[in-house]
């Protein structure tokens, strides 16, 4: 055999061995999850509630690095790049999916930067309205819209916000022609709904049932695949007449795509061990949400299928990001 090829099988053969070693031993230091929105969200109370658990069961303090900006794209531009080794983590929601079409010149690309661990939790919205709206049902609503074209309106927190995103794919599938109001956070759209400014908005649960409970606000349908059993007795959008319609806004951990996938295996494992603990899921609940705990692969489709979704969506309705 000739001295460069054994010399070339030594160097494979001692990088391989070195690999297995380090995944074997994985992890050795501190693990860090990046949130790039704000403290508080949906996103942010899932890896603060994770966190402690991984840390428990991996052995390793897990922190939570907020970065923040540029809707998201800050915080994935450093997860992206950062070393592949596991010991950096991304949690996100559907920005992921849904930033590449509003924001054609990112520095990533999520579905070839990223390799997914689980889809954590999905998180249905509600369609609320002022109790003046004469619409109790979704029918009614497109019947109110179909009748005063532009002029129902509809608050969110922003443009390229999640309750931008939900109302806008239920005008795409509807056909309908409803204003677009846009406010400076979720709970300034909330606010206009309860005052009366406008007339319907896409909320989370956790915004919104208080004000239902309270008759300040109209439940008039759950944007997710079943009823909520915060609120049991309010049909689903597709229940209702629109069978095609389903927005979650969800939690999801991911890694740099070169990331060993015995590295992504073991944080699975650790991750739906996490997500499926009593009192996590108890706490989960309480926003409204689902807990999915999901295998590598299923996320991978879920951000194939709504990347699709949203680039078509996007294009043929001209949502644009906020400024």
């Amino acid at each position: 055999m000739k001295p460069l090829l054994v010399l070339t099988l030594m160097a494979l053969l001692l990088t391989g061995g070195s690999a297995v070693a380090q995944v074997k031993e994985y992890p050795q230091k501190a693990i860090r999850i990046v949130v790039p929105v704000p403290p508080g969200g949906v996103v942010d109370i899932v890896a603060r509630l994770i966190g402690p658990k991984l840390t428990e069961s991996l052995g390793q303090n897990v922190i939570i690095d907020n970065r923040v900006g540029a809707s998201s794209n800050i915080g994935m531009e450093l997860a992206a790049r950062a070393p592949a080794d596991g010991y950096t983590l991304l949690a996100n929601t559907i920005m992921l999916v849904v930033n590449p079409a509003l924001f054609p010149k990112l520095p990533f690309v999520p579905e070839s930067d990223f390799k997914p661990v689980s889809l954590v939790i999905v998180v249905p919205s509600v369609i609320v309205a002022h109790p003046s709206v004469p619409a109790r049902n979704v029918a009614q609503l497109i019947a109110l819209a179909n009748a005063k074209p532009g002029v129902v309106k509809y608050s969110s927190a922003g443009s390229g916000s999640l309750t931008h995103l939900g109302a806008e794919l239920f005008k795409y599938l509807t056909h309908t022609d409803i204003l677009h109001v846009p406010y400076k956070g979720g709970a300034a759209a909330v606010i206009a709904v309860v005052s009366g400014e406008s007339d319907v908005s896409f909320q989370t649960p956790l915004a919104t049932t208080p004000q239902i409970g309270a008759g300040r606000l109209r439940a008039v349908a759950v944007t997710g695949k079943k009823r909520l059993s915060l609120l049991p007795d309010v049909p689903t959008v597709a229940e209702a007449g629109v069978p095609n319609y389903e927005f979650n806004s969800w939690v999801g951990i991911l890694v740099p795509a070169a990331t060993p996938q015995a590295i992504v295996t073991r944080l699975n494992e650790h991750v739906v061990k996490a997500a499926r603990a009593r009192d996590i899921s108890e706490r989960l609940a309480k926003e409204g949400a689902e807990i999915v705990a999901s295998t590598p692969e299923y996320f991978r489709k879920v951000m194939a299928d709504e990347t699709a979704l949203w680039s078509k969506v996007i294009g043929e309705m001209g949502i644009k990001a906020a400024d």
